[in-house]
């Protein structure tokens, strides 16, 4: 390995700006090359950026562009190609959340990873959020007791499925959100679930043009005995203050921690046209250097691969995220409980 990893990105949309940004600031790390189907738009972050590479087509990047890992950054139904393609390259990979969206490919991307040797880490990035960490911390040093139950709320906004996703119709809230909530509820109760059960609507995000699920709520039995509620929806009127709206509750038998991030009273900005919480827990920057939780994981996937370091996420996580949310999505379908096939 160089002193500098060198990093190519797979995906040159909003969010592959954003790992750009982060590997360039980074001090042992540089983006090489970019890809993205459409080469336009792949040109134009490499200028942006001041990478010297760039391409259309990520088989040639990964031969040509001398990279030594590589970040999948497209929509979560387009990962397993590129990251099996990746591996068969030799090249450690960060894989944006989910790691994929089909038992199939969740099978065939391990296999892939195993037999070429290649580190990976998906982004579950809640993990790196300073109030889920300090209450998980809190849980490891026994202070709640055994986890006994739990509720998570992650929602979004309807403008993220309307405007921001263009792909949303082909994709689903438990890929975009469920996945950060199975992971961090399993990261909890430290035990994989055992069984859900679920029910979803559907039908106002479909008179918007956006043919998805509005939303779910899901319940999650563990194997270790715990249980916990989840919500996950992307039709939260538009004019709330923030994007997110998140709320979180663990009880143990001798304590319990509630958290509120939906919005703060650090910082209100006002204007005589809206009313807006400024993000300075998620995305943000400060005298343009890329801060936040959401990018912290991202730094931490260079960090590891560079020193050896074990990955907070591991694929096993990934996976069975995955496999959660898929038994999720068939209990809602169906309308009755589902086992966790692993």
């Amino acid at each position: 390995m160089n002193t500098k990893l060198k990093m190519a990105i797979v995906g040159a949309g909003i969010w592959g700006e954003n790992h750009a940004k982060i590997y360039q600031a980074h001090p042992f790390c540089e983006v090489v090359a970019v890809c993205d189907r459409d080469r336009g738009k792949a040109e134009t972050l490499a200028a942006k950026m001041g990478i010297d590479r760039y391409y259309d087509d990520y088989r040639e990047m990964f031969r040509a562009s001398g990279c030594d890992a590589v970040a999948i950054v497209t929509p979560d139904f387009a990962h397993a190609e590129a990251a099996i393609c990746a591996a068969g390259y030799k090249k450690h990979i960060l894989v944006e959340k989910p790691l994929a969206t089909t038992r199939e490919d969740v099978f065939a991307m391990r296999e892939a990873f195993a037999k070429n040797g290649v580190r990976v880490m998906v982004d579950l990035h809640n993990r790196w959020s300073p109030p889920f960490n300090v209450a998980h911390q809190s849980l490891e040093r026994g202070e709640l007791g055994k986890p006994y139950s739990a509720y998570m709320r992650l929602n979004d906004i309807k403008w993220v499925a309307t405007d921001m996703l263009p792909w949303a119709a082909s994709s689903s809230i438990l890929w975009f959100l469920g996945s950060h909530s199975v992971d961090t509820l399993r990261w909890f109760f430290g035990a994989e679930v055992e069984r859900v059960y679920a029910v979803s609507r559907k039908g106002l995000l479909q008179s918007l043009g956006v043919d998805t699920v509005d939303t779910y709520l899901s319940t999650l039995e563990f194997k270790n005995g715990g249980i916990a509620q989840m919500e996950n929806g992307w039709i939260t009127p538009n004019a709330s203050p923030c994007v997110n709206d998140i709320k979180f509750t663990i009880l143990g038998d001798r304590g319990m921690i509630s958290l509120d991030l939906s919005g703060h009273n650090l910082i209100q900005k006002y204007t005589d046209e809206k009313v807006q919480t400024p993000d300075v827990l998620v995305q943000h920057s400060i005298f343009g250097y890329p801060r936040g939780f959401a990018f912290e994981s991202i730094r931490s996937f260079v960090d590891c691969v560079l020193s050896g370091g074990e990955f907070r996420v591991s694929t096993e996580d990934a996976v069975n995220a995955t496999l959660v949310i898929l038994a999720i999505m068939e209990s809602a379908r169906r309308g009755q409980p589902e086992e966790v096939e692993y």
